[in-house]
């Protein structure tokens, strides 16, 4: 009877060790490699709050919808924390709206909000075994189509400028391997730069106002 009984365990300790090496994925929540898929609300907007032209009832932002992709490395340092750098890149949907049809707006013509490069760090704290709360911080390259006017003459330009960005936001694991996040970020401009084109050099770098309001969502994959 003993040997029975001690087949029976041995039985389903075997059959059990397969099923609970299916369940525990090669890394736990918030840690190794990443990539995620994000969409969310841009805001782009002058940074001055001294209206360009207030005879006209001009839009001197953009509103729009952003998405695209991330990637990044989390390192666990402890049971609670969690640090590592990320990247991404994003496009909009955001542009000027000129209700009067002029071109002052934004300051700068008439804009749409076009790619957006991002790289830095994020640091987190894990405060449920599957939920992280985080802050984040790093460097940002936005590019923005401009069309202007002069003397009859319609010109449209590309305006490469630099900043940067710092957010905070919510992770939560679904599994070990897949996670869901929400988090809001401000990133300002500084600098920037125009592009004429493949047979003009770009122009001096110059000062700009530029502040981007994002509440962004991303759903990714670990590895």
């Amino acid at each position: 009877m003993k040997k029975i009984v001690f087949a029976l365990a041995a039985g389903t300790t075997a059959l059990a060790t397969p099923a609970m090496a299916q369940n525990v994925g090669p890394v736990g929540p918030f840690e190794g490699f990443h990539v995620e898929a994000l969409g969310g609300y841009d805001r782009v907007e002058a940074g001055s709050s001294i209206d360009d032209m207030p005879q006209f009832d001009n839009d001197e932002g953009m509103d729009g919808f952003s998405y695209g992709v991330g990637a990044g490395y989390d390192l666990k340092i402890g049971e609670r924390f969690v640090v590592g750098p990320e990247a991404e890149i994003t496009w909009s949907t955001g542009d000027t709206d000129f209700e009067d049809g002029n071109f002052g707006g934004f300051g700068i013509g008439d804009v749409s909000a076009s790619r957006d490069i991002y790289a830095g760090l994020r640091a987190g704290y894990i405060v449920s075994p599957s939920t992280m709360i985080y802050a984040k911080g790093g460097y940002t390259n936005a590019k923005f189509d401009v069309n202007n006017a002069f003397e009859g003459t319609r010109y449209e330009r590309d305006v490469d400028a630099d900043g940067w960005r710092i957010g905070a936001g919510v992770e939560q694991a679904v599994t070990n391997n897949v996670f869901a996040k929400v988090e809001y970020r401000y990133s300002n401009y500084g600098r920037a730069e125009i592009d004429y084109g493949a047979d003009i050099p770009d122009s001096s770098r110059f000062d700009v106002d530029f502040d981007r309001h994002q509440v962004m969502a991303g759903v990714g994959v670990r590895f």
